[in-house]
C-alpha cells in the first residue's frame, strides 16, 4: 500500500495537535510514574511525539510510510531526547516491541482504520494488550462510522488548511468491502490522489467494546473529542480510552 508523498508537505497542517489533545494527554500522563512510555502506532510526520519527548517522555512512533517516516525523523534535532522512529506496521509490533513496558499506546487520526481484517483487528487489542503496563491505557481517535456507514457511500468531514484541503470518501467496493479514497487539493485547485480503493475495516463503538473485552481490558470511556465532550451516534468523532 502506497501514499502519495505530496501529502508529506501538507500533513501538519491537514492532522494538526490541537490544545485540547496537549491537555487531553497531559491528563493521561499524570497517571503514571515519570519517564512515560509513550507508543504512537501510525505517527504520521512525528509532529506530536517530537513535543512529547521535548516535555520529557519516553517516545516510540511507528509508520509504515516511508515519506512519513522521513519527514519524521528530520524533526530530532537532538540526540539526547528519548525518542524513536520505526518503519513498522502494527502487525509486527508484538514480536519486536517490549512487552508490558508503554504507559500510554496511541492511534490516531483513524488510522486503526487501515487495520481492515476483523481478524486484524482482534489481534491489534490484544497486542496492544500485552505491549501495555498493567495500568496502561489505549488511546483512539477515528470517525464515527456509526454515523457515517449506513450506506454504500459516506463521505467524511473535510480536513481544511489555508494552502489545502483533504477529502475523504468511505465506499464499498464490488466485493462488498469498505474502501477508502482520500484526494488533496492543493491551493492551486489540483486535485492529488493520496489513498485510491484502500481496504479498511469499518469500526464502530460496539465493536470497539467487544475487541477490548476480548482482550482483557476491562473499561472503555468513549468521547466526542479530546474535550470529552459525551459520545453521542450523531458525532463527526470517537476518541476513546481503553484500560
Amino acid at each position: 500500500m502506497e501514499i502519495n508523498q505530496n501529502i508529506v508537505e501538507y500533513y501538519d497542517e491537514l492532522y494538526p495537535v490541537t490544545e485540547a489533545q496537549k491537555r487531553f494527554y497531559a491528563t493521561e500522563m499524570s497517571l503514571f510514574q515519570n519517564p512515560i512510555k509513550l507508543l504512537r502506532v501510525g505517527c504520521g510526520t512525528g509532529t506530536f511525539e517530537h513535543s512529547l519527548a521535548m516535555d520529557g517522555a519516553d517516545v516510540t512512533g511507528l509508520e509504515t510510510y516511508q515519506e512519513l517516516l522521513e519527514s519524521a525523523n528530520r524533526k530530532r534535532r537532538t540526540q539526547i531526547m528519548s525518542l524513536r522512529f520505526f518503519q513498522m506496521s502494527s502487525l509486527e509490533m508484538g514480536r519486536f516491541l517490549g512487552k508490558n513496558f508503554y504507559n500510554i499506546i496511541s492511534i490516531l487520526n483513524g488510522r486503526i482504520l487501515l487495520t481492515h481484517d476483523k481478524t486484524l483487528m482482534r489481534k491489534l487489542f490484544f497486542d496492544c494488550r500485552q505491549l501495555l503496563t498493567d495500568d496502561g491505557h489505549l488511546i483512539l481517535s477515528l470517525p464515527n462510522l456509526l454515523k457515517y456507514n449506513s450506506g454504500a457511500f459516506a463521505k467524511l468531514p473535510d480536513r481544511k488548511s489555508i494552502r489545502s484541503a483533504l477529502y475523504t470518501q468511505i465506499m464499498t467496493n464490488n466485493d462488498g468491502q469498505k474502501v477508502i479514497q482520500l484526494d488533496l487539493e492543493t491551493s492551486s485547485g489540483k486535485i492529488l490522489s493520496v489513498l485510491t480503493d484502500t481496504p479498511i475495516y469499518p469500526l464502530t463503538t460496539t465493536e470497539i467494546a467487544s475487541f477490548a473485552k476480548e482482550a482483557d481490558f476491562t473499561q472503555c470511556e468513549f468521547f466526542s473529542d479530546f474535550e470529552q465532550h459525551p459520545f453521542s451516534n450523531d458525532a463527526d468523532y470517537v476518541v476513546a480510552k481503553i484500560y
